[in-house]
């Protein structure tokens, strides 16, 4: 087995790190109002991303209509920002070692600020999707966050800090779904951005002001090609995996974005393994402490983009009988408009095939209130009792608990009636695991890098995340597909021929989607059991 490379600085035993190596401009001795005082103001800034993501997901349908063309493609408003938040976390990482840490928490916001008010001015799609990718740098910040905590944190709250960092103040998880119906539903979608651009002008300063800069720096070049090569072979590989089952999965224009993608992560391995000063070292990558928290997130994340997805989309279709009563009303308008002559309702049977038992009805405002909500507190207030107990116990049970959650989840939310009463009990304990997972995913990293590579490590974690998500996405996608929904209508006892219903699919296709999520959930959680990293107290990174 090969040797995770040793802190240079470092010459004690495992657990003990020298003065010299732990200069990092920790605020050890600070009053605890000043400690706090910074954690929240790095929590709040990092907020910013998944409350976008609430905000503007919710804002979709009436952003389309301001690019008149773009129909389907309008979800690139949110494929853009994933696939450049992935692909560029390593790279924003990696000079974060370099530059600092503070300084590209500030560039980011900048970035973040630009692309919102670029996306409030235009009306050309192009445009639109660079603000998008601008505003993707946002991503990047949790990167950043992780290894300000880590270096600025008194070692005793650093997992604390770290698990409280992961699912927030409950900014994005409370005030995000209400603040993004209320801007819908009032005001013109571009007070979303003008809002978004606000709140990130509101904290650059406090930021600046609050927030030390860590001391720690990598004395060497950033190695540019290894950059380039990581973030466009994430950025295509993530590109097929979210538009393959519109492009075709087996096509050879389309399979050649995998191909590209692929080649460009073999030649990273390669040109990494050969260079003097990698962007991060392979060994490291490939060790088991870092190489089993990488593939625990990959299979993990499948489930977090299928119930993000899934139980959003079921809850706001109108239930079954009002999708019949459409349909039977459309078809006695068409026939009179046609004949001249009034048919009486009872002349008309619909059935649908195969049929479908959710549907709610909700707009996205009630679906917050009644489901979402209480998923985001009991996250949010997981997420930190998870640190809490990663500083008592490792971070390795609070993981263990978290995927048993998912797979209990995904299980049920495939078995149990498509009830909005069952998705809210199932979303909330999905919602206690969200909180210990993300918790105990960084908490794994940070104990697992030396404080050098941590910057880059933590956006590998966030790139194979990103590809989880990606994949549970396009896996639940091609099982609707699949099972597609269809109106068979007889008129005065003669049949018509079947007529397809969009946008709405049988059961059969969540169901499957949630069994593969839920299998995926049950390889991580194996991994996690086998995994012997995160078995003992977390140190805040004195472990390394």
């Amino acid at each position: 087995m090969s040797t995770i490379p040793r802190d240079p600085e470092t010459t004690e035993s495992p657990g003990v790190v020298s003065e010299s190596a732990d200069n990092t401009g920790r605020l050890d001795g600070a009053p605890r109002g000043r400690i706090f005082a910074v954690l929240a103001v790095i929590v709040l800034f990092t907020e910013v991303a998944p409350m976008q993501y609430t905000i503007v997901a919710a804002a979709l349908q009436k952003i389309a209509p301001t690019f008149p063309g773009v129909g389907a493609n309008i979800n690139w408003a949110i494929i853009v920002f994933g696939l450049v938040g992935a692909a560029a976390s390593p790279l924003i990482g990696k000079m974060s070692d370099v530059w600092g840490k503070k300084r590209m928490f500030l560039v980011c916001g900048v970035l973040f600020m630009l692309g919102c008010a670029l996306d409030a001015i235009t009306s050309s799609w192009a445009l639109f999707l660079i603000g998008r990718g601008l505003q993707a740098t946002a991503i990047a910040t949790a990167v950043i966050a992780y290894g300000l905590i880590r270096d600025l944190m008194p070692r005793k709250y650093v997992p604390i800090g770290l698990g409280i960092t992961a699912t927030g103040l409950g900014l994005s998880a409370i005030a995000g779904p209400l603040l993004g119906g209320f801007l819908v539903d009032n005001y013109s979608w571009r007070a979303i951005f003008w809002c978004l651009a606000g709140f990130t002008l509101l904290m650059l300063p406090l930021v600046y002001f609050v927030v030390p800069e860590s001391k720690l720096r990598v004395p060497e070049r950033i190695d540019v090609l290894g950059a380039v090569l990581l973030s466009a072979g994430a950025g295509l590989t993530l590109i097929y995996l979210d538009k393959g089952q519109d492009w075709g999965w087996s096509r050879p224009t389309t399979l050649g974005w995998l191909a590209a993608g692929l080649v460009l992560l073999m030649l990273f391995v390669v040109i990494e393994n050969r260079v003097s000063r990698p962007i991060m070292d392979m060994r490291l990558l490939f060790h088991p402490r870092v190489a089993l928290v990488l593939a625990g997130a990959l299979f993990a994340s499948f489930l977090i983009g299928v119930q993000s997805y899934a139980l959003g989309y079921m809850t706001q279709t109108p239930d079954q009988a009002t999708v019949t009563a459409g349909v039977q009303q459309a078809t006695l308008a068409q026939i009179q408009q046609q004949t001249g002559q009034p048919l009486p309702p009872e002349a008309v049977q619909v059935t649908l095939d195969p049929g479908y038992t959710y549907g709610n009805g909700y707009t996205l405002l009630e679906f917050a209130v009644r489901i979402a909500l209480l998923q985001a507190v009991l996250a949010m207030l997981c997420g930190a009792l998870a640190g809490a107990l990663a500083r008592r116990i490792g971070a390795r049970l609070p993981l263990i608990t978290a995927l048993a959650l998912f797979v209990g989840a995904g299980v049920c939310y495939a078995v149990l009636p498509h009830t909005w009463v069952t998705f809210l009990w199932v979303s909330a304990a999905f919602g206690i695991g969200f909180g210990f997972y993300y918790a105990a995913m960084p908490i794994l990293m940070v104990e697992a890098v030396p404080q050098e590579q941590q910057g880059i490590s933590l956006g590998m974690l966030g790139v194979m995340q990103s590809m989880g998500v990606a994949i549970g996405l396009a896996i639940v996608t091609a099982f609707l597909n699949a099972s597609p929904m269809r109106a068979l209508v007889t008129v005065a006892g003669q049949p018509a021929p079947p007529s397809p219903i969009p946008d709405i699919f049988g059961d059969r296709g969540y169901e499957l989607g949630f069994w593969v999520a839920a299998g995926a959930a049950a390889l991580a959680l194996l991994i996690a059991l086998i995994m012997r990293h995160g078995r003992t107290p977390a140190t805040g990174g004195t472990a390394y």
